[in-house]
């Protein structure tokens, strides 16, 4: 049986053939354009935003289960999908940030809806369920508890009111702590078993919760993770156990929360191997992008190629984390990468499509890639947001002659 690469090419080109007559017409012609190629059309990063960011008014607006959180995905297969806590927890403070730069009250009052949605659905011991609404078993899971302790942690920075549910999912997380810094005790039914190096991406959520409260614990226990995670960082910058599926060949989406973890790290104590380590993955994620900004969904260990496909996710956080490490360690390498793989996923949006998929980003460019399949989640596009909101910023810095190149 043909594996890795080569197997995705002739998987992709099976789908094509095996699926393109009984798709939906939406999909045929979303299959069709992606066939042709990249458009060469790039909407420009202001309009991007707002469109990206009406698309998310729209996923809480029309999500299947109606109650105030963001939905899932938009399916061109299926449809909307009902609310997933964790992904409405981390689009808050993308629309508290969105809120700020536009002045927008209606995406201001847009997230007090989440916040009091998933409020009323935190489980008593502080922790959250993963997956949707409706997916089963509905249990608490570290992973989906830390992503929304980021929303309850700027919830309660701009309103008020929820440092009770913050403190709540907090404690729970380090009372779930094992004594080396790894959460064992409650992981994800919807994953392969195992250690996750990409939690880290929770420890940021504790070093949120850390600025908000006096007690050192969320601090210490965060950096007890990240601390973990570091040891199974290889010295090219490649972390093992990082990934939802396939760890050997981990997603983009996954190595940008491990990175971003260790990033938000250094920027809570300024410790400089902190800095260092995260550099050696950012360094090695430069390997794997071309030169028009495609990003590979997939990745070996020596940072190749491992699908032809990419996870349109993944590339905008990493060009995030690119953007932010420009800013701490002033290399123009970091910038330039990031810009050229938002104007790659930014060429992929769709601004001449009816609302459900108007500004909406997808799951893989091409849309019949391996990751998520003619689905447009809604974490794609809070990512998205967050990486060229962040452009955004870096490139007025310039302007002002903020960012120069320090080493």
């Amino acid at each position: 049986m043909l594996k890795g690469k080569m197997g995705d090419v002739l998987q992709l080109m099976r789908t094509g053939i095996r699926y393109h007559l009984r798709l939906p017409a939406a999909a045929i012609a979303e299959h069709r354009h992606d066939w042709r190629g990249l458009p060469a059309h790039d909407p420009g990063i202001e309009t991007a935003i707002d469109e990206a960011m009406a698309w998310l008014g729209r996923a809480q607006d029309y999500s299947a289960s109606d109650d105030g959180g963001v939905a899932s995905d938009f399916s061109l297969l299926t449809g909307w999908g009902t609310s997933y806590p964790e992904i409405t927890g981390y689009t808050i403070p993308t629309m508290l940030a969105y809120a700020r730069l536009r002045g927008d009250d209606t995406a201001r009052q847009r997230a007090k809806r989440m916040l009091d949605w998933l409020a009323s659905i935190q489980f008593p011991e502080g922790g959250f369920q993963g997956g949707p609404i409706g997916a089963m078993p509905a249990v608490p899971v570290t992973f989906n508890t830390g992503q929304i302790l980021l929303g309850l942690a700027s919830g309660e920075r701009a309103f008020g009111g929820y440092g009770k549910a913050m403190c709540r999912a907090a404690d729970w997380l380090t009372q779930t702590q094992d004594p080396d810094g790894c959460w064992r005790q409650y992981p994800s039914p919807f994953t392969v078993p195992g250690e996750k190096t990409y939690e880290t991406h929770v420890a940021w959520g504790l070093l949120e919760a850390a600025r908000l409260t006096p007690s050192n614990a969320y601090a210490e226990a965060a950096l007890a993770n990240i601390h973990w995670a570091l040891r199974w960082q290889r010295e090219n910058g490649w972390f093992a156990k990082c990934c939802v599926k396939e760890p050997s060949r981990p997603l983009t989406h996954t190595l940008g929360y491990v990175l971003r973890g260790i990033i938000e790290a250094y920027r809570f104590t300024h410790d400089k191997a902190l800095l260092k380590a995260a550099r050696k993955s950012a360094d090695g994620l430069l390997r794997a992008l071309r030169h028009d900004g495609f990003l590979p969904g997939r990745l070996y260990p020596n940072w190749r190629a491992a699908v032809p496909w990419a996870c349109l996710t993944g590339s905008v956080q990493i060009a995030l984390c690119w953007l932010l490490l420009y800013q701490d360690a002033g290399e123009v390498r970091y910038r330039d990468a990031a810009y050229t793989a938002n104007k790659f996923v930014r060429r992929t949006m769709r601004v001449d499509r009816p609302p459900e998929t108007r500004g909406a980003i997808k799951g893989s460019f091409p849309i019949y890639g391996r990751y998520l399949a003619y689905q447009y989640p809604a974490w794609a596009c809070k990512f998205f947001i967050d990486a060229n909101m962040l452009e955004l910023a870096v490139r007025a810095e310039e302007s002002n002659g903020v960012c120069a190149e320090r080493s």
